[in-house]
């Protein structure tokens, strides 16, 4: 007589194939997730920097906050980081003035989560606080994650 039907033993086998194919595929989402993140943050930060740029040339000075660019031509809300935490409260891009307000930064918390304030110099020069952080400038960028 034949049966019809799966055995335990076979259902076993098809549960841990299953079961590492979804470990396999787990990291592998993640690490998408966190470029998806990266491309996101580097879209708002040109279009960031856009904004202060045109604040710029209306206003012949860089703004003192990132809000002054908010409900302008080229940025009607600002963007959230897409790596904020509750550690950032705002959830905004970071933003500062170097001294002069000769040069300005706009910053993400980046893969690290990192609040670390990052700075501008008189010379443009930018101190970066986490080397986690994603950002721009029209000064000197310190490595890749800066444009």
């Amino acid at each position: 007589m034949i049966r019809k039907g799966f055995t335990l033993i076979e259902l076993l086998i098809v549960m841990a194939v299953i079961a590492v194919l979804i470990g396999i595929a787990i990291p592998s989402f993640r690490g998408m997730q966190e470029e998806a993140k990266k491309t996101k943050a580097g879209g708002d930060l040109r279009v960031l920097k856009l904004a202060v740029e045109a604040y710029n040339a209306q206003n012949s000075v860089y703004p003192s906050s990132l809000a002054s660019v908010e409900g302008g031509s080229v940025v009607q809300t600002l963007p959230v980081d897409p790596f904020s935490t509750a550690a950032s409260p705002d959830n905004v891009y970071s933003y500062a003035l170097s001294p002069n307000s000769s040069y300005y930064i706009i910053w993400s918390t980046g893969t690290n989560n990192s609040t670390t304030a990052s700075t501008v110099s008189d010379a443009g020069v930018v101190t970066e606080g986490d080397s986690g952080q994603i950002g721009t400038t029209n000064g000197t960028a310190p490595n890749t994650n800066w444009k």
